[in-house]
């Protein structure tokens, strides 16, 4: 047995998605409760906080005297050009940022606060040192300097323009990608399929069978509400649609509309009935008796709410269930951003996309951008605005930045798992309709989290598997982040996942130091042989897509991937 080789240091952009902790976003409150926190704790405590800055006052010492030997980690890139090595001055201003960022994680690690504010502070703290970086200002910034030179100003010109432009069309966010050479249904989304299904919540797309004969029982795929469905099928390198619709299955993805403020009432519920509906179409063509299902995130959310509501009526129209990179039971302590979340901030989220009627793309963007600002800030600020340059293109990246709007009712609901843990108390809170209780789950079950992901963190996944009543549950962890361990075709040679081969744990150190063993390669192989065994026999391909009663709305990826 070999224990998961687990790197909790952090990813770029790529890895950085939208997920559920920006839903419910960081009240104002909160934060100045933080740092209130951290006053109190230096005004009652003088003796320790002498000690700190005597420390910090020694280290600057060193620094003025050309004695110091801070230095800043091999991976930190903001510091890669030679002139923070070469440059007498700027050395100096590196070293007394790194002062400065040493000394408050001392004195954090020194404060005697509990676990909570601990977190709380030590996020607030991190994040104010990232935004005074010297690397983050012209004068501060010696490859910036040097860009303007060599380039005559053109530079400085250029990234004035960068940041009009995300002023005036970017909804005041630094951009993070390139979007020209990317266009959805040309070299995105082109896995040849049809919309077979539209109603005014979503639309069902049938994929054009690849393979001569098919498995009997067909996927569909159930992606979140945030960003677009066409992340199953990005890139053809990169399509996990491509990948399973090669491999003989039916596949069928439902895509989301993407709401204004007159559907603010759209819930929880009417997304569940409308997976029950779209179930009934998908059985309908394929004259399936069952169907498999696969949801990622909060469309996994909405999954584990379906099967619930399924068990309760004694529906077993679903057969095998995937959920990936999904949270059923968060909780404070999974992440440094969850200790921000408070009653009230919750509350004041749910008051703010209520009067809106939606939680817009926009502000889910915003607000995700600052709890990690070195990734998907500053690092954007650097690039665009003092060098110049064009953010690289990248189609993960597009994807994400093409982002759709919550409405006011889910939302709030999706508020609620934070508030009232439907799923860790079983048949005790009403959800979509019905009073949650996972335990009635008893299908197959595959769930997949990432070692490096921020956002639904591996171990938060990992709960999942203790909540559902399947006796039959495979946990799959991939190495790599949020979206990149779901976008993880063969042909890495740097892949690798973690599994076991019996039901998971309780213990998670248990699984992680006896159970798991490290596979080579990606898991969409192995996730393909579990499906294949849960898909029935193979049967013909059918020679087209949807059926007399369904026929073509026109072909994907349909028309609400463009709203």
């Amino acid at each position: 047995m070999t224990k998961p080789g687990i790197r909790l240091e952090g990813g770029g952009a790529t890895e950085n998605t939208v997920g559920l902790n920006p839903m419910v976003g960081i009240a104002r409150e909160d934060i100045f409760g933080a740092v209130a926190v951290m006053l109190r704790e230096t005004a009652g405590r003088p003796v320790k906080t002498i000690k700190h800055l005597s420390a910090f006052g020694g280290e600057v010492a060193k620094i003025v005297t050309n004695r110091s030997e801070l230095a800043p980690s091999a991976k930190d890139k903001r510091f890669a050009d030679a002139s923070w090595r070469t440059n007498p001055l700027y050395r100096a201003g590196m070293q007394y940022y790194l002062a400065v960022q040493q000394g408050m994680n001392n004195w954090l690690d020194d404060i005697e606060l509990d676990e909570l504010e601990k977190a709380r502070a030590t996020f607030v703290t991190r994040m104010i040192i990232d935004s005074i970086s010297p690397t983050n200002s012209l004068v501060g910034n010696p490859s910036a300097i040097k860009k303007a030179f060599e380039t005559g100003g053109v530079s400085l010109i250029k990234g004035l323009k960068n940041a009009y432009e995300d002023m005036t069309k970017n909804d005041g966010i630094v951009s993070q990608v390139d979007r020209r050479p990317f266009k959805v249904g040309e070299n995105l989304a082109n896995t040849p399929g049809d919309v077979i299904f539209r109603n005014e919540i979503m639309e069902i797309i049938q994929y054009a069978p690849a393979t001569e004969s098919v498995h009997e029982t067909p996927l569909m795929i159930i992606p979140p509400q945030i960003n677009k469905a066409y992340v199953n099928d990005l890139s053809p390198d990169k399509s996990m649609i491509r990948f399973l619709v090669g491999a003989g299955f039916q596949v069928f993805l439902v895509s989301w509309r993407n709401p204004s403020k007159e559907h603010a009432e759209w819930g929880l519920g009417d997304y569940v009935d409308s997976l029950i509906e779209a179930s009934d179409v998908v059985r309908k063509i394929t004259k399936a008796d069952q169907i498999n299902v696969s949801g990622a995130c909060s469309g996994g959310i909405t999954t584990a709410t379906l099967l619930s509501k399924l068990a309760a009526a004694g529906d077993d129209r679903i057969k095998a269930v995937s959920l990936m990179v999904c949270v059923l039971d968060p909780d404070a302590g999974d992440s440094e951003a969850g200790a921000l979340v408070s009653d009230h901030g919750i509350e004041l989220a749910r008051q703010r996309s209520a009067k809106k009627g939606i939680l817009e793309g926009s502000s889910l963007s915003r607000t995700f951008a600052w709890l990690r600002p070195n990734d998907l800030i500053w690092n954007y600020v650097i690039n665009n605005y003092l060098h110049g340059e064009d953010p690289a293109p990248f189609d993960v990246l597009f994807w994400n930045n093409d982002s759709t709007n919550l409405t006011a009712a889910l939302h709030s609901d999706y508020l609620d798992v934070y508030s009232t843990q439907p799923f860790r108390n079983p048949g005790k809170v009403e959800l979509a309709g019905h009073k949650v209780d996972l335990t009635k789950v008893t299908q197959d079950c595959f769930v997949v989290a990432g070692v490096t992901d921020h956002i639904t963190p591996w171990k938060a996944c990992y709960r999942l598997t203790q909540l559902i009543g399947s006796p039959n549950v495979d946990f799959v962890l991939s190495q790599s982040g949020h979206i990149q361990a779901l976008l993880n075709p063969p042909g890495n040679p740097k892949s690798k996942y973690f599994h076991s081969e019996t039901r998971p744990p309780a213990s998670i150190d248990e699984w992680m130091t006896t159970a798991a063993t490290e596979k080579a390669g990606s898991w969409w192989p192995f996730w393909q042989s579990w499906l294949a065994e849960r898909s029935g026999p193979l049967k013909p391909a059918p020679k087209t897509t949807g059926s007399r009663i369904y026929k073509s709305l026109g072909p994907a990826p349909g028309e609400y991937a463009f709203g």
